[in-house]
């Protein structure tokens, strides 16, 4: 009696579809958990510069500025400024806007901060005050 051991090329062609399967549900997954993660960051971000905002500078000065930066809102990670695509606040290409409302001498009444994610809708934060 020939025995032969070993495997068929039928099963050795299953189990490798199964496995690039298995890799591209994992690479899909990554990739999503990935963005949520980059979501987030963008979202701690912003709610910093909010925090400082109506927590700092608001109840120092009684206004919102024109323009926020490390210079004006000291109280913030200097990393967060920049967003994860590595573009500051302020750059065409940043994912973060704050647009000021209402202002006349610098001084401005009301503003508007913005992130754009890419897994939900625009995160946005108004004044407070």
């Amino acid at each position: 009696m020939d025995s032969k051991k070993g495997f068929t090329i039928l099963e050795i062609i299953v189990v490798g579809v199964f496995a690039s399967l298995l890799l591209l549900f994992f690479f899909i997954q990554k990739s999503n958990i990935d963005a949520f993660d980059r979501d987030e960051d963008r979202k701690t971000a912003i709610n910093a510069m909010y925090y400082a905002l109506e927590e700092s500078f608001y109840k120092d000065h009684g206004y919102y500025p024109e323009q926020i930066s490390e210079d004006n809102l000291k109280v913030v990670d200097p990393s967060l400024w920049t967003d994860p695509s590595g573009h500051n606040l302020g750059d065409p290409e940043s994912s973060y806007s704050y647009t000021p409302a209402n202002c006349k001498d610098g001084k401005c009444k009301e503003y508007t901060l913005k992130s754009f994610l890419e897994k939900e809708d625009t995160y946005v934060k108004y004044n407070r005050n």
